[in-house]
């Protein structure tokens, strides 16, 4: 009886099983994997990093978590050929660690096609490594370029160190709204020098740029009031510097603390120079 009800079961047809056949549905099980390989791979290259400020670079204790952290990384772009991640760590590892096996030329090829991929972490190491390689040679416009593509991805490193490049118009025009704007974003990301920088600027008298503000004014404010004369009020700014510095404090900058300190000092003697005066 059972025979016959399988026998009156219709047979798929070759189109149904077409259907069956998820090419996205293989891509994503390839790419989890290679994630999974990433994760583990960079589980080992943190222990590296935990430790070898206390040790030779070369001692033999960290070979088995670079050779882990290798292997993992070499698996991940077998298992998926286009994760720019796994050619980023891979490439760093050829270039910054003593990793048995390693190669410059191979690191330097991988960092390469990641950047050239669209990944904004290989893109900053690549802008670095073109500007900083060579002091005699220094790339500076193909440096600026991939830290500029970086920095359209708000890669905080990129846009620190784009922002510093502005300000002081290396490679570039002099370009402070353009400054105040790559500080502005990476502050908004959490980099604590960032942060320090942007206070300053403001401590200094930078003119903030309008569009980083307009959508932040509330009507009938001192801040709108002051629209039309283009000046930021004092206390505004402040204001605004203060928030910045307790970003890169709260991020463990030193710097961070130390402008809190100072700031706090001014207020004091501010305070005590009001009183001497009313007396």
């Amino acid at each position: 009886m059972l025979r016959s009800l399988v026998r009156r079961l219709p047979i798929p047809s070759t189109h149904h099983r077409l259907l069956l056949f998820n090419p996205q549905r293989e891509l994503h099980s390839r790419n989890k994997k290679a994630k999974e390989f990433i994760a583990r791979g960079w589980g080992a290259l943190k222990e590296v990093d935990r430790v070898i400020d206390h040790c030779e670079i070369e001692d033999p204790r960290l070979v088995p978590y670079l050779r882990k952290a290798k292997e993992n990384f070499e698996l991940a772009l077998e298992a998926d050929n286009s994760n720019t991640q796994a050619r980023y760590w891979l490439a760093k590892l050829h270039m910054k660690y003593h990793v048995p096996g390693k190669c410059l030329a191979i690191g330097v090829a991988l960092l390469v096609e990641a950047a050239n991929m669209g990944d904004a972490d290989a893109q900053y190491e690549l802008g670095c490594h073109l500007r900083f390689s060579r002091e005699d040679q220094p790339h500076d416009q193909k440096a600026y370029y991939f830290l500029e593509k970086a920095a359209d991805q708000l890669q905080p490193n990129a846009l620190f160190l784009l922002g510093a490049v502005y300000l002081a118009g290396d490679c570039v025009n002099q370009d402070l709204a353009s400054a105040m704007w790559c500080f502005h974003r990476a502050s908004d990301k959490g980099h604590p020098g960032a942060a320090v920088a942007y206070g300053a600027l403001l401590l200094r008298g930078v003119q903030v740029p309008e569009y980083l503000t307009k959508f932040n004014r509330k009507v009938g404010s001192a801040a709108h009031k002051a629209k039309g004369s283009g000046e930021t009020p004092t206390g505004d700014v402040v204001e605004m510097a203060r928030r910045q510095f307790e970003i890169a404090a709260g991020a463990g900058c030193d710097l961070g603390f130390k402008w809190l300190n100072r700031l706090e000092q001014q207020e004091k003697q501010l305070l005590s120079t009001g009183k001497i005066d009313a007396a």
